[in-house]
């Protein structure tokens, strides 16, 4: 057997102590990157997802923007300073990808396939995970970290304004990435008996 993608898939981690030490330029990594998406299966070809890729002053106001948002949502100084904390580790780290659904796309869909309208939504969804796990998977092959991150929809408002982004386009993950500068500590996998079953 063909091991050469599971072991890739192994080296994909959520990796938080990020940092800028990245031997790739922004070219090379968005050219590369958004090949990725694009090679990405979606349900109808439809390919719902969107990315924004963020560098330098612009990645570090998005961290800005959480860091400032969630203040409001943090119950005391405590808690606070380690959400500081938290997000000044994705602010370490060289970019951001942030990932969106074009809604407009969805709705069409909906509308022009009327017996799978239910399915279009999830659809994307699974669209949005496959893209995400292909970048992941495709930096860490490059000696990237990345971790994933979910700060919509309290952010969503504030990002679309910062960014110009189009109204039709619906925040649905961040992605900070940049060089390992720790690794990623164990991780523990459910007994298989308890998650697969095999029947001949």
């Amino acid at each position: 057997m063909n091991n050469d993608l599971l072991n890739l898939l192994k080296q994909r981690r959520s990796i938080y102590a990020l940092g800028k030490n990245v031997k790739q330029s922004k070219e090379e990594l968005v050219d590369l990157l958004e090949t990725v998406i694009e090679e990405t299966p979606t349900a109808f070809n439809s390919q719902t997802t969107r990315a924004v890729f963020l560098f330098g002053d612009k990645h570090d106001q998005l961290w800005d923007i959480v860091v400032k948002r969630l203040k409001s949502e943090v119950p005391t100084e405590a808690a606070y300073a380690k959400t500081q904390e938290k997000i000044a580790s994705f602010k370490a780290a060289y970019g951001t990808i942030l990932y969106f659904t074009d809604t407009a796309v969805v709705h069409q869909l909906e509308h022009d396939f009327t017996l799978y309208a239910d399915n279009f939504a999830t659809w994307a969804e699974q669209a949005q995970g496959s893209a995400q796990l292909n970048a992941w998977v495709t930096m860490a092959n490059n000696g990237i970290g990345a971790s994933l991150q979910h700060y919509n929809p309290i952010i969503d408002e504030l990002v679309a304004d910062a960014f110009d982004i189009p109204a039709n386009w619906t925040l649905r993950a961040q992605m900070p990435f940049g060089s390992i500068e720790a690794p990623a500590g164990s991780k523990d996998y459910m007994a298989r008996e308890d998650r697969f079953k095999v029947l001949d």
